[in-house]
């Protein structure tokens, strides 16, 4: 459920690299505000910076200009280690390609956010999470004896399993075929609506971004429109 407290606030943000040419923008005076318990989308074509604008809002990578503002907190007034530790504690992030550690089994890689915490509840709490995404079965597999949509559930499954009043997914059904990928996206708003936080989402799937509550689309760097769903 959506509070009046802004979850994230996005203030002339710009991205600029340089290239061939000499420089290149891949994001041009970003602003937004998103309320806490908002579901967002960010949709656009490939290279819109779309992803660009999600890795900046997690701190994973820096802007040219302009400000992000995380539950109040500048997150480019902190450190890179600064950065990190509030990560650690605020933020869950589902990537497309799963990002699962490969020597580690389902139970390890959701205890792992956990452990780096000092939660003494780690392994029962990373084990409630995986039955709770239907791995019960499967808590000692490595990732590659793992299908793609059980990998992308030990991936929700840790990402969830710190309760973050953030969460960011990239793509988050880009591998997977249409059938699991729609599994997996009930499944990301169910644990969402379970736990109220904020999800901000990249899709190119304009049926998933429906479900959201807000789209913002991206053009060319620009913010293009904001639109509610109702």
């Amino acid at each position: 459920m959506e509070s009046n407290k802004a979850a994230i606030e996005v203030k002339h943000l710009t991205k600029r690299v340089a290239d061939a040419t000499g420089e290149l923008s891949i994001l041009n005076g970003i602003d937004f505000t998103a309320q806490a318990g908002q579901t967002l989308a960010i949709v656009g074509a490939s290279g819109s910076g779309k992803s660009t604008l999600l890795g900046i809002l997690a701190g994973l990578d820096t802007p040219t200009e302009g400000k992000v503002l995380l539950d109040g907190v500048d997150i480019f007034d902190l450190t890179e280690d600064g950065r990190a530790q509030f990560r650690k504690e605020n933020l869950g992030f589902v990537f497309q390609s799963f990002q699962l550690l490969m020597h580690l089994n389902a139970l390890e890689n959701v205890m792992l956010p956990l452990e780096l915490r000092g939660d003494k509840q780690a392994r029962a709490k990373a084990e409630k999470m995986l039955e709770h995404v239907g791995l019960a079965s499967r808590l000692r597999h490595y990732p590659k004896f793992l299908s793609g949509g059980e990998q992308q559930r030990v991936a929700l499954a840790r990402a969830f399993v710190t309760e973050p009043p953030l969460l960011f997914a990239d793509e988050p059904t880009g591998s997977l075929d249409a059938t699991t990928g729609e599994a997996i996206i009930n499944l990301m708003f169910t644990l969402n609506r379970e736990r109220g936080s904020t999800l901000v989402l990249v899709t190119h799937d304009l049926s998933i971004a429906a479900r959201c509550g807000r789209v913002l689309t991206i053009s060319a760097g620009h913010l293009r429109s904001d639109t509610v769903n109702v």
